[in-house]
Protein backbone atom coordinates (compact mmCIF):
# COMPACT_ATOMS: atom_id res chain seq x y z
CA UNK A 1 0.00 0.00 0.00
CA UNK A 2 1.37 3.10 -1.16
CA UNK A 3 0.46 5.05 1.95
CA UNK A 4 1.69 3.33 4.37
CA UNK A 5 5.08 3.77 5.84
CA UNK A 6 5.34 1.99 8.68
CA UNK A 7 8.13 -0.46 9.92
CA UNK A 8 7.87 -3.80 10.51
CA UNK A 9 10.90 -5.64 12.52
CA UNK A 10 11.52 -9.51 13.31
CA UNK A 11 14.70 -11.23 13.88
CA UNK A 12 16.78 -12.77 11.49
CA UNK A 13 17.68 -16.56 11.08
CA UNK A 14 20.73 -18.58 10.31
CA UNK A 15 21.89 -21.68 9.76
CA UNK A 16 24.87 -23.09 11.60
CA UNK A 17 26.99 -25.91 10.10
CA UNK A 18 28.34 -28.57 11.60
CA UNK A 19 31.68 -26.85 11.37
CA UNK A 20 30.60 -23.84 13.12
CA UNK A 21 30.14 -21.77 10.35
CA UNK A 22 26.99 -19.77 9.90
CA UNK A 23 24.97 -18.72 7.19
CA UNK A 24 22.18 -15.88 6.73
CA UNK A 25 18.65 -17.74 5.55
CA UNK A 26 16.56 -16.15 2.83
CA UNK A 27 13.18 -15.18 3.37
CA UNK A 28 10.68 -15.34 0.37
CA UNK A 29 8.44 -13.34 -0.85
CA UNK A 30 4.91 -13.37 0.13
CA UNK A 31 2.36 -16.27 -1.46
CA UNK A 32 1.70 -15.17 -5.02
CA UNK A 33 4.07 -12.22 -4.59
CA UNK A 34 7.13 -14.36 -5.55
CA UNK A 35 8.79 -11.71 -7.41
CA UNK A 36 9.55 -9.81 -4.25
CA UNK A 37 12.88 -9.54 -2.63
CA UNK A 38 11.61 -11.36 0.24
CA UNK A 39 10.79 -9.54 3.21
CA UNK A 40 7.35 -10.16 5.07
CA UNK A 41 3.56 -10.38 4.33
CA UNK A 42 1.62 -7.90 6.93
CA UNK A 43 -2.39 -8.26 7.49
CA UNK A 44 -4.34 -5.88 9.08
CA UNK A 45 -7.34 -7.43 10.44
CA UNK A 46 -11.04 -6.38 12.27
CA UNK A 47 -12.56 -8.52 14.93
CA UNK A 48 -13.48 -11.57 12.78
CA UNK A 49 -17.04 -12.12 14.47
CA UNK A 50 -19.41 -9.39 14.75
CA UNK A 51 -16.68 -7.50 12.66
CA UNK A 52 -19.56 -4.69 11.67
CA UNK A 53 -20.57 -4.37 15.15
CA UNK A 54 -17.15 -3.33 16.73
CA UNK A 55 -15.35 0.24 16.28
CA UNK A 56 -11.64 -0.16 14.74
CA UNK A 57 -9.80 3.12 15.60
CA UNK A 58 -6.43 3.57 13.97
CA UNK A 59 -3.19 3.79 15.62
CA UNK A 60 -2.83 7.32 16.32
CA UNK A 61 1.04 9.28 15.26
CA UNK A 62 3.90 7.69 17.19
CA UNK A 63 2.04 4.03 18.51
CA UNK A 64 4.56 1.42 18.72
CA UNK A 65 4.57 -2.39 20.40
CA UNK A 66 6.23 -5.08 20.36
CA UNK A 67 5.29 -8.94 20.71
CA UNK A 68 7.52 -11.93 21.72
CA UNK A 69 10.35 -11.66 24.19
CA UNK A 70 14.03 -11.95 22.57
CA UNK A 71 15.26 -13.61 26.49
CA UNK A 72 12.55 -16.01 26.67
CA UNK A 73 13.55 -19.53 26.11
CA UNK A 74 11.43 -21.99 28.07
CA UNK A 75 8.52 -21.94 30.14
CA UNK A 76 9.08 -24.73 32.85
CA UNK A 77 5.70 -23.54 34.72
CA UNK A 78 3.58 -24.67 31.46
CA UNK A 79 2.92 -26.89 28.52
CA UNK A 80 3.65 -24.03 26.34
CA UNK A 81 5.93 -20.98 26.45
CA UNK A 82 4.02 -18.03 27.91
CA UNK A 83 4.98 -15.38 26.12
CA UNK A 84 4.00 -17.00 22.76
CA UNK A 85 0.44 -18.34 23.82
CA UNK A 86 -1.05 -16.06 21.46
CA UNK A 87 0.00 -17.58 18.21
CA UNK A 88 3.55 -16.53 17.53
CA UNK A 89 4.23 -20.08 15.72
CA UNK A 90 6.49 -22.30 13.16
CA UNK A 91 4.78 -23.78 10.03
CA UNK A 92 6.75 -26.49 8.96
CA UNK A 93 5.93 -26.16 5.31
CA UNK A 94 4.86 -29.03 3.53
CA UNK A 95 3.86 -27.38 0.52
CA UNK A 96 4.38 -23.53 -0.34
CA UNK A 97 0.81 -22.54 0.77
CA UNK A 98 0.60 -24.85 3.82
CA UNK A 99 -1.85 -23.25 6.79
CA UNK A 100 -3.16 -24.20 10.09
CA UNK A 101 -1.38 -27.34 10.37
CA UNK A 102 2.43 -28.73 11.30
CA UNK A 103 2.65 -25.93 13.63
CA UNK A 104 5.18 -25.58 16.67
CA UNK A 105 5.82 -23.37 19.34
CA UNK A 106 9.99 -23.80 18.31
CA UNK A 107 11.77 -24.68 15.36
CA UNK A 108 10.53 -28.13 13.61
CA UNK A 109 12.59 -30.66 14.36
CA UNK A 110 13.21 -32.54 10.98
CA UNK A 111 13.59 -30.66 7.72
CA UNK A 112 10.81 -29.10 5.91
CA UNK A 113 9.85 -29.57 2.66
CA UNK A 114 8.89 -26.13 1.40
CA UNK A 115 10.90 -24.16 4.17
CA UNK A 116 9.47 -22.82 7.53
CA UNK A 117 7.05 -20.00 8.28
CA UNK A 118 6.76 -17.92 10.92
CA UNK A 119 3.40 -15.88 12.25
CA UNK A 120 3.58 -12.71 14.66
CA UNK A 121 0.03 -12.09 15.56
CA UNK A 122 0.09 -8.84 17.44
CA UNK A 123 -2.24 -7.55 20.58
CA UNK A 124 -5.56 -5.96 18.84
CA UNK A 125 -6.55 -4.25 21.98
CA UNK A 126 -5.29 -0.49 23.36
CA UNK A 127 -5.43 1.54 26.64
CA UNK A 128 -6.60 4.06 24.96
CA UNK A 129 -3.84 6.60 26.69
CA UNK A 130 -0.37 5.66 25.57
CA UNK A 131 0.91 5.51 22.92
CA UNK A 132 4.15 3.38 24.11
CA UNK A 133 5.52 1.89 27.29
CA UNK A 134 8.17 1.26 28.78
CA UNK A 135 8.45 -3.01 28.19
CA UNK A 136 6.17 -1.64 24.52
CA UNK A 137 3.94 -4.15 25.61
CA UNK A 138 2.02 -3.22 28.75
CA UNK A 139 -0.54 -0.73 26.69
CA UNK A 140 -1.94 -3.31 24.23
CA UNK A 141 -3.31 -6.49 25.29
CA UNK A 142 -5.08 -9.64 24.04
CA UNK A 143 -8.32 -10.97 25.34
CA UNK A 144 -8.58 -13.31 27.75
CA UNK A 145 -10.20 -15.95 25.19
CA UNK A 146 -10.35 -16.58 21.74
CA UNK A 147 -10.69 -13.03 20.04
CA UNK A 148 -11.25 -14.89 16.76
CA UNK A 149 -14.34 -16.61 18.77
CA UNK A 150 -15.63 -12.68 19.30
CA UNK A 151 -13.92 -12.39 22.52
CA UNK A 152 -14.04 -8.93 23.69
CA UNK A 153 -11.00 -6.53 24.53
CA UNK A 154 -10.90 -6.35 28.42
CA UNK A 155 -11.59 -3.22 30.32
CA UNK A 156 -7.57 -2.36 31.35
CA UNK A 157 -7.55 -2.26 27.29
CA UNK A 158 -11.08 -1.49 26.01
CA UNK A 159 -9.71 0.36 22.63
CA UNK A 160 -10.18 -2.25 19.56
CA UNK A 161 -7.16 -1.83 17.26
CA UNK A 162 -6.24 -3.15 13.67
CA UNK A 163 -5.12 -6.62 14.27
CA UNK A 164 -1.45 -6.45 12.43
CA UNK A 165 -0.21 -10.40 12.03
CA UNK A 166 2.99 -10.55 9.89
CA UNK A 167 3.75 -14.00 8.12
CA UNK A 168 7.88 -14.90 6.96
CA UNK A 169 8.53 -17.46 4.76
CA UNK A 170 11.95 -18.73 5.70
CA UNK A 171 14.03 -20.62 2.50
CA UNK A 172 15.57 -23.34 4.25
CA UNK A 173 15.31 -26.31 1.80
CA UNK A 174 18.94 -25.53 0.94
CA UNK A 175 19.74 -27.43 4.13
CA UNK A 176 16.87 -30.38 4.50
CA UNK A 177 19.95 -32.82 3.76
CA UNK A 178 19.53 -34.85 7.04
CA UNK A 179 23.96 -35.00 6.57
CA UNK A 180 23.84 -31.14 7.45
CA UNK A 181 22.08 -31.58 10.86
CA UNK A 182 23.25 -31.62 14.19
CA UNK A 183 24.69 -35.41 14.73
CA UNK A 184 22.81 -35.13 18.22
CA UNK A 185 19.37 -36.49 18.15
CA UNK A 186 17.00 -33.38 19.74
CA UNK A 187 18.70 -30.51 18.01
CA UNK A 188 18.51 -29.16 14.80
CA UNK A 189 20.39 -26.61 12.92
CA UNK A 190 18.60 -23.03 12.79
CA UNK A 191 18.68 -20.57 15.33
CA UNK A 192 17.88 -16.58 15.23
CA UNK A 193 20.06 -14.11 15.42
CA UNK A 194 20.05 -13.02 18.87
CA UNK A 195 20.87 -16.64 19.75
CA UNK A 196 18.06 -18.29 20.05
CA UNK A 197 18.63 -21.80 19.24
CA UNK A 198 14.94 -23.36 20.55
CA UNK A 199 12.57 -20.01 19.04
CA UNK A 200 10.72 -19.48 22.14
CA UNK A 201 11.94 -15.78 22.31
CA UNK A 202 10.65 -15.06 18.54
CA UNK A 203 9.52 -11.18 18.54
CA UNK A 204 8.87 -8.44 16.11
CA UNK A 205 8.00 -4.74 16.47
CA UNK A 206 5.49 -2.18 14.76
CA UNK A 207 5.48 1.54 14.85
CA UNK A 208 2.90 3.25 13.04
CA UNK A 209 3.56 5.52 10.08
CA UNK A 210 0.28 5.80 7.56
CA UNK A 211 -0.16 9.16 6.12
CA UNK A 212 -2.99 10.99 7.21
CA UNK A 213 -6.67 9.33 8.19
CA UNK A 214 -6.03 6.87 5.54
CA UNK A 215 -6.21 3.80 7.84
CA UNK A 216 -8.69 4.93 9.80
CA UNK A 217 -11.26 5.32 6.93
CA UNK A 218 -10.38 2.01 5.47
CA UNK A 219 -11.29 0.24 9.31
CA UNK A 220 -14.64 2.70 8.57
CA UNK A 221 -16.24 1.26 5.39
CA UNK A 222 -18.90 -1.62 6.39
CA UNK A 223 -18.87 -3.43 2.93
CA UNK A 224 -14.96 -3.99 2.78
CA UNK A 225 -12.80 -7.05 3.38
CA UNK A 226 -10.05 -6.79 0.77
CA UNK A 227 -7.24 -4.27 0.72
CA UNK A 228 -8.39 -1.70 -1.31
CA UNK A 229 -12.44 -1.13 -2.01
CA UNK A 230 -11.14 2.26 -3.30
CA UNK A 231 -10.12 3.84 -0.95
CA UNK A 232 -5.65 2.51 -0.38
CA UNK A 233 -3.67 2.77 -3.55
CA UNK A 234 -1.68 -0.52 -4.09
CA UNK A 235 2.28 -0.64 -5.76
CA UNK A 236 3.33 -3.07 -7.59
CA UNK A 237 5.73 -5.71 -6.15
CA UNK A 238 7.92 -4.92 -8.84
CA UNK A 239 7.52 -1.03 -8.13
CA UNK A 240 8.38 -1.67 -4.15
CA UNK A 241 11.33 -3.53 -4.49
CA UNK A 242 13.40 -0.35 -5.88
CA UNK A 243 13.01 0.95 -2.09
CA UNK A 244 15.80 0.23 -0.36
CA UNK A 245 17.54 1.61 2.55
CA UNK A 246 21.45 1.85 2.69
CA UNK A 247 22.85 -0.24 5.69
CA UNK A 248 24.00 1.77 8.38
CA UNK A 249 26.20 -0.70 9.81
CA UNK A 250 29.13 -1.92 7.72
CA UNK A 251 29.75 -5.62 8.49
CA UNK A 252 29.56 -9.02 6.93
CA UNK A 253 25.96 -10.79 6.81
CA UNK A 254 26.13 -13.34 3.45
CA UNK A 255 28.04 -16.25 3.15
CA UNK A 256 29.49 -18.13 5.41
CA UNK A 257 30.29 -16.75 8.53
CA UNK A 258 33.09 -17.41 11.95
CA UNK A 259 30.26 -15.99 14.14
CA UNK A 260 26.89 -13.86 13.67
CA UNK A 261 26.50 -10.22 13.16
CA UNK A 262 27.48 -8.23 15.80
CA UNK A 263 29.22 -11.03 17.24
CA UNK A 264 26.42 -12.62 18.68
CA UNK A 265 27.17 -15.33 20.77
CA UNK A 266 24.55 -18.31 19.84
CA UNK A 267 22.78 -20.38 23.10
CA UNK A 268 24.50 -23.96 24.55
CA UNK A 269 22.19 -26.28 23.43
CA UNK A 270 19.44 -26.88 25.97
CA UNK A 271 15.75 -26.05 26.49
CA UNK A 272 16.96 -24.07 29.49
CA UNK A 273 18.97 -21.81 27.29
CA UNK A 274 22.10 -22.70 28.95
Amino acid sequence: MTEDFSNYWTAVMFFQARNGSYTRIHQLGGLFSEESNGGMTVYYFPQTVNWEGIKIRAFAPGFRMRVGDPGNRTAWWTDQPAALLKGVTYTCLQRHDTRFTNLSWDFPMAPCPAGIMTTIPFPPCWDGKNLDSPDHRSHVAYPDEDYDKGARCPPSHPVNIPRIVMEIRWDTTPFNDPELWPVDAGRQPFLWSYGDRVGHGHHADYIFGWKGDLLQRFFDQTNCRSGDCGVLDRSSVLKSNECTKEASVKEEIDGWLDKMPGGMVADRWGWDGI
